[in-house]
């Protein structure tokens, strides 16, 4: 029978690495998550409150394509007190998390034989989704020099036309950020050339030493998508949004109506209050702050120095060339003999990815301790 090529993309191999070590977990044997990069707590109490009580009073049927109006509301209201950007809440569109968001960006903006960039290392979803759909990913190597993040100066090295550039600040798998004035480059260069803008902005709230900047401080018409699930702390409530240049505004709505119907509606009514929990969303991120400089002082013990900044989100980015060639086997080494779970950077770089292994400090303060402890013991650094 006919199968189609369309599914025939890479693994999200940080999903694999989560089934061998929920498989190790079944077992029997002791394994601390920090492969899988979402927040170790529960929604915030307000948001379950939320739910309960649409539980019991609403009917929870579909709502609108775009979302609840209250919900976009809110979004853009949180636009208007945290970035001092004005969104007209008609521009938002409540998403099933950001996952969708960018099969919707994707679709509504790019066609088949479209040239996206992106950077390399990166999300790897962004690179299958737009081969998913014909569209090519044009990938720009980033490293140390920039602070692992594309420049102006690398978009117009690219050979050839570009119809997109994905860009995310804070970045997964690295961490990094773009700082103001060259997000204002980059924005610049995009506008001048006509390159549609997807800015990645799902780690915002996640950040240590500066804010992170809406690429919609510069450009009202660029394309963000933004989630629920990482700073808000509802990864498995599936939901997102995106704000919109109005010519997209439309396609999107017919794209959404057919593949998706409405977003999950249950979490739409919860989540409206989540803006109402910046306290106790806050206080996440503090822990993850001190995740950070405990593995940050940790880890060069253990034998990972070579470390990207990480600026914001909840991963440090490790060059291991020192210690290994392939990153998969020193990953699967290091979960069998250590029990701790960890993302070969070949998942986000295909090219040099062998040389790179991702942590992820969204986990317990002990968790990132015990875990510290385990890698200065292991023979394997």
């Amino acid at each position: 029978m006919k199968v189609s090529q369309r599914g025939r993309i890479a693994p999200f191999i940080v999903m694999d690495v989560l089934k061998a070590a929920n498989e190790r977990a079944a077992e029997g044997d002791d394994v601390i998550h920090l492969e899988v990069g979402q927040p170790a707590t529960r929604a915030p109490d307000a948001v379950l409150e939320a739910a309960r009580h649409a539980l019991a009073r609403e009917r929870l049927g579909y709502t609108n394509a775009l979302g609840l109006m209250d919900l976009r509301r809110r979004i853009a209201g949180y636009y208007a007190d945290i970035h001092r950007v004005e969104v007209d809440p008609a521009r938002v569109v409540v998403t099933t998390g950001s996952s969708a968001g960018f099969v919707l960006a994707f679709l509504s903006a790019f066609d088949v034989g479209d040239r996206v960039a992106i950077a390399c290392p990166g999300y790897p979803a962004y690179r299958n989704i737009l081969r998913t759909f014909g569209i090519e990913p044009v990938e720009i190597f980033v490293g140390p020099e920039t602070n692992f993040q594309p420049t102006a100066d690398g978009l117009d090295r690219i050979e050839g036309r570009i119809d997109g550039l994905v860009i995310a600040s804070p970045s997964n798998p690295t961490g990094t950020m773009i700082h103001l004035a060259d997000l204002e480059a980059i924005i610049g260069c995009c506008r001048e050339r006509r390159i549609r803008l997807v800015a990645d902005e799902i780690y915002h709230g996640i950040t240590y030493d500066e804010p992170a900047t809406t690429a919609l401080r510069f450009d009202a018409d660029a394309l963000v998508v933004n989630s629920f699930s990482k700073y808000f702390s509802m990864t498995g409530w599936r939901l997102g949004w995106m704000v919109l240049p109005e010519d997209l505004l439309r396609s999107v709505e017919c794209l959404s109506q057919n593949m998706f119907i409405a977003p999950p509606t249950l979490s739409q009514f919860a989540a409206v209050h989540v803006f109402d929990c910046l306290d106790e969303l806050n206080a996440n991120v503090a822990r993850y702050a001190r995740n950070r400089a405990l593995l940050l002082d940790q880890l060069p013990q253990a034998g990972f120095d070579r470390l990207a900044s990480a600026d914001g989100a909840f991963y440090i980015y490790a060059d291991v060339a020192h210690l290994t060639n392939d990153s998969e086997d020193f990953c699967r080494r290091m979960l069998r003999e250590t029990g701790v779970a960890t993302t070969p950077g070949i998942d986000f770089d295909p090219h040099r990815g062998n040389r790179y292994v991702r942590f992820c400090f969204a986990g317990g303060e002990e968790d990132m301790m015990l875990a510290a402890e385990r890698l200065k013991d292991w023979p394997g650094t």
